[in-house]
């Protein structure tokens, strides 16, 4: 995803000053974090600078006293060889004042050597921006410690990098590192509006308070949190982002020094204290597209105190089978192209199978009229509060529908909602269809064999969403109408359809809904919006009246 070289920073500070008995503070100076070290020095001449040298070290810790994290590694390679063990202390005296201190110790001759500095800042902020950059420094020289001259620091990969391929994180990071597409996110109104009323509206949860926003971005939900009146917001943000991030938030002075970014995933970076809210935009396409809800719930797991808010707090899943003739006419007949047998001399027939079902083994994302449901939703609930990261590997969904009209089912309309439960106000963004349209649309998932009901007939099936290192899901789904009329009771599957579908590839279908003729025998669209509220209850009895259904 990114070069192994570890990023090079630097901080100007207001002094430091070695710790004697009669010390002096030195002028303003540099805080260089390198590779193979840490240095203070002037700002042109590295020569005259106090260094804390990692180079010749066998083994590493580095800590801090308000993370309590120890990072240790020594490997022995002979029997007469000498080993050292650094460590690397940062403490925190004042909101202007650090200490930092080194101590390496020669194992085999029990010999210990000390140095420290006092670090002066000239403000707060740029004590928080050292600190978290001194964690993240720590981070990065610990996981790739083989670029240490003696590589005898073991590699740790990270979490993240664990469960998706590296070449599907690179694409990612770099569309979400492109000011064109945080356009797109920004202009989404009824995406930011809702954002900005959420956390505006409830001001009671931000006033003082520590934020992390999860997944930054351009930072504009770490504005609204400072305008709110958070205390300080911690912009997390792992892409190229991260540095128009900064300048976007240094250009809103009166919020900036309120703001830190940081650049580096959540489930790697460190913060210097627990955040009283996390704030994130996790959502994609589905809701669980590109599975940053994992990362949401890591974040939660590993940043936010106990009782802690969460914006969103809730997501639902809604799902409702549809009938469009057109949508499957339109699909089954890109197809028509393999069925030519005699394409420049060619027979292309013999693939014309396979690309009929790569067709409808992509999930259709648009814009629908809800009149094209045939059935009133359900929906599956995940409270981000509670929800374990390992729940989302792996999302099973019974289905069950009765059907308000005799038509042919061509597959399930899938959207979603997430709630921000304020202490104020409890505010709901949907993508429903019908609602103001978002840049997240609805999805569709098309079976490839169509099946026929009648009014009052039910519907059962199943979604199963797996989730995969593309950082999106497979989805297999099955749909299946049972008999109706008098002997239901004893009769078992009339017919059923199955699909094989990748989230990761869907077909973007932008039209505008079309307005389709209502049937008779159809109920008012509304109706077939309206959530099925028992299978909620079930799931979270406790939380029900804030699961009613607001589209």
């Amino acid at each position: 995803m990114e070069d192994n070289k570890l990023r090079e920073q630097d901080f100007l500070v207001a002094s430091i000053s070695q710790l004697s008995i009669s010390g002096s503070s030195s002028p303003p100076v540099v805080a260089r974090f390198r590779s193979d070290s840490l240095l203070f020095g002037p700002e042109s001449d590295s020569s005259d600078s106090v260094q804390f040298d990692l180079s010749n070290c066998e083994g590493l810790v580095l800590s801090q006293n308000s993370i309590f994290n120890r990072f240790q590694s020594i490997e022995k390679t002979g029997k007469d060889k000498t080993f050292f063990l650094i460590s690397i202390v940062l403490f925190k005296l004042g909101p202007f004042q650090s200490l930092c201190i080194s101590e390496a110790s020669e194992i085999n001759k029990e010999k210990s050597y000390s140095r420290g500095i006092t670090i002066q800042f000239r403000n707060e902020e740029e004590s928080r921006a050292f600190h978290c950059a001194f964690e993240q420094w720590k981070k990065e020289v610990v996981v790739q410690g083989s670029s240490l001259p003696n590589g005898i620091l073991s590699s740790s990969r990270s979490k993240f990098d664990d469960k998706i391929e590296a070449s599907s994180a690179k694409m990612y990071f770099h569309y979400y590192g492109q000011l064109l597409h945080q356009q797109n996110m920004l202009q989404d109104y009824v995406r930011t509006g809702t954002y900005y009323a959420a956390v505006l509206e409830n001001r009671v949860d931000f006033i003082d308070r520590v934020v992390v926003d999860v997944g930054a971005g351009s930072g504009i939900l770490s504005l609204f949190a400072a305008q709110a009146g958070a205390k300080h917001v911690y912009a997390v943000e792992a892409s190229e982002m991260a540095d128009y991030a900064r300048k976007l938030i240094a250009g809103n002075p009166l919020l900036s020094e309120r703001i830190t970014v940081i650049k580096g995933k959540v489930e790697d970076i460190e913060l210097p204290e627990k955040a009283d809210i996390l704030i994130s935009e996790p959502m994609g396409t589905l809701l669980v597209n590109e599975r940053m809800l994992e990362s949401y719930i890591i974040a939660r797991d590993r940043f936010l105190a106990p009782n802690g808010k969460m914006f969103p707090t809730i997501g639902r899943i809604h799902m409702a089978p549809f009938s469009d003739e057109y949508l499957y006419i339109e699909i089954a007949n890109k197809a028509l192209f393999w069925q030519q047998q005699n394409y420049y001399g060619v027979n292309l027939t013999p693939l014309h199978g396979t690309a009929f079902q790569g067709y409808f083994s992509q999930p259709v994302v648009d814009a629908f009229d809800p009149r094209l449901l045939v059935a009133p939703a359900i929906s599956h609930v995940i409270d981000f509060t509670s929800a374990k990261e390992e729940e989302l590997y792996e999302i099973d969904i019974p289905l069950r529908f009765i059907s308000s009209v005799g038509t042919r089912i061509h597959g399930l309309a899938c959207w979603f909602d997430v709630l921000f439960n304020g202490s104020t106000v409890q505010r709901w963004l949907t993508t429903a269809p019908g609602a103001p349209t978002t840049h997240w649309y609805q999805l569709r998932c098309v079976l490839s064999q169509p099946i026929y009901v009648m009014p009052g007939q039910e519907i059962t099936g199943r979604l199963h969403m797996v989730a995969h290192k593309a950082q999106s899901y497979t989805l297999y789904l099955t749909l299946s109408a049972k008999m109706w009329g008098p002997g239901a009771e004893q009769g078992g599957i009339l017919q059923s359809s199955s699909g094989k579908l990748d989230l990761k590839e869907p077909y973007y279908r932008m039209s505008q809904p079309q307005a389709y003729p209502m049937s008779q025998e159809q109920q008012p669209s509304q109706q077939l919006l309206q959530t099925q509220d028992l299978q909620i209850q079930s799931q979270d009895e406790e939380g029900s009246d804030l699961l009613q259904q607001t589209v």
